[in-house]
């Protein structure tokens, strides 16, 4: 290879790009041609000299960024020499003087269209959240219409993510929000399960660095214990299935640190009591024709020599998910009294469950499926829903956005039409989401269904293997509760249309009414007057109070708290003003409890709120953000509704920083278990109270079968002061547990 490299690259650094290049080509290799080669060297020469002055935050020349996604696209995900061509050239016409017209005379029209729609989803999080909405649908609609764009965008993200610790504390909390917000669950939706898990490990290194730290030392410490227990559970199952003839592999694969986590949580328990912090995979190589029997006949072994959980059985080959993925999980007794998982799956399945959209389509393309049959695909078909609910222009793009990420996420269930037909749908859905799934107009007249032949309200929640005959009738019509009994994304953007319809044809009627109210009174119909009215009701916007009026909550007399001025109107008294000087209600509440100290770029120290969703305490790991009220916000750095708002408002984050000097008592709540013993609750109340001189708000006990489990609420000044209580109510004899229940159980890995 003979580039010519720009002058400002080092001969170190000028060896490493050779290398790195040379592992491209060997990840390529078995789907190369020849032209292909060339292509991609244009490609990467394009990229050298357009980034030739750039170096990145970490002070590597800018091209290894590219070099090394084009990396992931081609080995992680499994795409071709063109997904690779884009991928090298992804910031080329973004960042640099280089044209889409350039792009499209050296490497065709469809390299061009990939790199642009790259370029358009590149400003994802823009200061204005209307703007920043629109662009996650464009993320959505580019999806839809060529997933590679999204493929190539993912890979981007986790090399991102994998490079940010030159960033600043801010950045990276806005950049590992907007990953969990999205990126993670489109990789999961598209079958890309290293990469979703990979995502979500690196956003919690920087979300929660303690936890993440913690979590991690104690699976370093556990390695060889654990690798140990592995060989020993691998053995018996390794030597039967060489003995019956099976070309097979055969190994323990750690699970991800945000599962462990999440699964601490969710269990309330420790890190010790995890039990499933690996998973055995075996991957057997079969004909295409045997790989179900293959797969059945290997868990028979499996089951065999160890007895399994008839509850943990999951079958993903009988009725793989939506995905793609296909493989069979068990979950059995091993030695030493450990439940372990088991997962078994034929090499295509495997390869499909470790790239997952590329894959499956690669599998496509080799058999001789008919276009029809294509049709049926259930990607397929879940990217069709995407592309009609974005194409949609009566859609609105924040209601949308919420509804798809709860749906990107969401396990499904399989129901059956009384013709037998497999419908699809997010757990939790309910008769009318079904009914939506088959026809729009079935779901807006749906009055409830014979669910396994007994008729069932439309509110009824689905579960697996259900016969559903939806009843309907004319007279039927959508309301706004049926926005309670609806989960998936296509059901409530049809509901919300039909209501967003009917508000239209009453803010038409309350405008009428308005105009007749003020010319019977001679008043003038101008803004100035109607946001007066609009001001005093404490209403967002002139179409609420055309709304208001439409539904029949205003009447003629409602003007009497007004006095008329020539053809204007005014408030008769300004003190019955309804809506409140917010800003200045904060402020004042402040000034009293101010010590926290907020740095954005000029170190400045601001007002703030401390939110109420996740109730952060002095010593917390927080970070803060501009709300639209230009009020900032504090939060945990875990908190699920901030990273949610953030994502989708594209708000300006900051670093923040506790005062050392606070004095404030913040309300938390610990839940202690234990033993009902005579005395025990005067030995917590003398710890709290007597020992430690804390406040508390209350306490309730209830006790059931010799055990009682207490909840507390106590005021303390921080971390450091909550860490010493639980540590002083856990010794004492008798005590099972403390937990504090307000915050997730943060402690339960400790």
């Amino acid at each position: 290879m003979s580039t010519q490299y720009p002058k400002n690259i080092t001969e170190s650094e000028r060896k490493a790009l050779l290398k790195e290049y040379r592992n491209l080509l060997a990840l390529l290799r078995p789907q190369m041609l020849k032209a292909d080669r060339k292509y991609i060297r244009q490609a990467f020469e394009m990229a050298m000299d357009a980034h030739k002055e750039m170096r990145r935050k970490s002070g590597e020349p800018y091209i290894f960024h590219p070099l090394a996604v084009a990396q992931i696209v081609a080995g992680d995900i499994g795409l071709g020499p063109l997904a690779v061509v884009c991928a090298l050239l992804h910031d080329v016409v973004e960042d640099t003087e280089y044209t889409l017209d350039d792009i499209e005379k050296e490497f065709g029209k469809k390299a061009a269209e990939i790199i642009d729609g790259l370029t358009k989803i590149s400003v994802l999080l823009d200061a204005q959240g209307y703007i920043q909405a629109e662009n996650v649908r464009k993320v959505l609609l580019t999806l839809a219409k060529d997933v590679r764009v999204i493929l190539i965008k993912l890979a981007d993200r986790l090399h991102n993510m994998r490079t940010m610790d030159s960033m600043a504390r801010n950045k990276q909390i806005k950049i590992a929000g907007e990953t969990l917000y999205l990126y993670a669950p489109l990789a999961h939706r598209l079958g890309l399960y290293n990469i979703k898990s990979e995502l979500e490990d690196l956003a919690m290194k920087y979300t929660e660095p303690k936890v993440y730290k913690q979590i991690a030392t104690k699976l370093a410490e556990s390695k060889r214990e654990r690798n140990k227990y592995i060989n020993e559970f691998i053995k018996p199952i390794k030597e039967e299935l060489t003995k019956e003839g099976f070309s097979f592999e055969i190994f323990g694969r750690p699970k991800s640190i945000s599962s462990i986590w999440r699964k601490i949580k969710e269990k309330s328990i420790t890190f010790e009591e995890v039990y499933d912090k690996f998973a055995i995979r075996i991957i057997v190589d079969s004909a295409e024709n045997e790989e179900k029997a293959s797969c059945w006949q290997v868990y028979s072994v499996v089951a065999d020599k160890y007895r399994p959980n008839p509850e943990r059985l999951r079958d993903w080959i009988s009725t793989p998910k939506p995905n793609g993925y296909e493989a069979l999980h068990t979950t059995v007794m091993g030695p030493q009294g450990k439940w372990v998982e088991v997962q078994i799956r034929s090499k295509k399945m495997n390869e499909i469950a470790e790239k997952g959209y590329a894959a499956h389509w690669k599998y496509k393309e080799k058999s001789n499926t008919t276009p029809s049959q294509e049709s049926e695909s259930l990607i397929e078909d879940w990217l069709f829903r995407v592309r009609e609910l974005l194409e949609n222009p009566e859609t609105n793009t924040l209601d949308f956005i919420d509804d798809f990420k709860i749906n990107l996420l969401s396990e499904e269930i399989y129901v059956f039409t009384p013709k037998g037909d497999m419908k699809v749908l997010p757990v939790k859905s309910s008769i009318l989401d079904l009914a939506f799934n088959i026809h729009s107009d079935l779901g807006y007249h749906c009055i409830g269904a014979k669910v396994n032949h007994r008729i069932e309200p439309i509110s009824y929640l689905l579960k697996n293997g259900d016969q559903v005959d939806v009843l309907t009738s004319r007279k039927q019509k959508p309301t706004e509760e049926w926005l309670k009994y609806t989960v998936s994304t296509k059901a409530r953007a049809k509901i919300k249309d039909v209501l967003r319809d009917d508000r239209r044809r009453i803010i038409n009627i309350g405008k009428q009414n308005l105009e007749s109210i003020f010319k019977e009174y001679k008043i003038a119909y101008n803004s100035g007057n109607l946001n007066k009215i609009v001001t005093f009701y404490n209403l967002s916007s002139v179409d609420d109070l055309y709304y208001s009026i439409g539904l029949g909550n205003f009447k003629y007399e409602d003007l009497d708290q007004f006095v008329k001025i020539g053809d204007s109107i005014e408030l008769k008294d300004v003190n019955k003003q309804h809506s409140q000087n917010v800003e200045l209600t904060i402020k004042n509440k402040l000034a009293q409890t101010s010590n926290l100290f907020m740095f954005d770029d000029i170190s400045s120290t601001v007002d703030y709120n401390l939110a109420p969703c996740c109730k952060p305490i002095a010593g917390d790991e927080v970070f803060g953000y501009v709300n639209k009220n230009n009020i900032v916000e504090i939060h945990r750095t875990n908190c699920p509704q901030a990273i949610g708002v953030i994502s989708k408002y594209g708000y300006k984050t900051l670093r923040t920083k506790w005062n050392r000097q606070h004095q404030i008592a913040f309300l938390t709540g610990l839940k202690i278990n234990g033993i009902d013993d005579v005395g025990v609750m005067y030995k917590i109340t003398t710890i709290i109270s007597g020992e430690l001189k804390i406040n508390m708000q209350s306490i309730t006990i209830e006790t059931d079968d010799g055990l009682f489990e207490g909840i507390i609420k106590v005021y303390v000044r921080d971390t450091e002061q909550l860490n010493l209580l639980m540590d002083r109510l856990k010794a004492l004899e008798g005590i099972l547990s403390v937990t504090q229940f307000e915050q997730e159980v943060e402690k339960h890995i400790q």
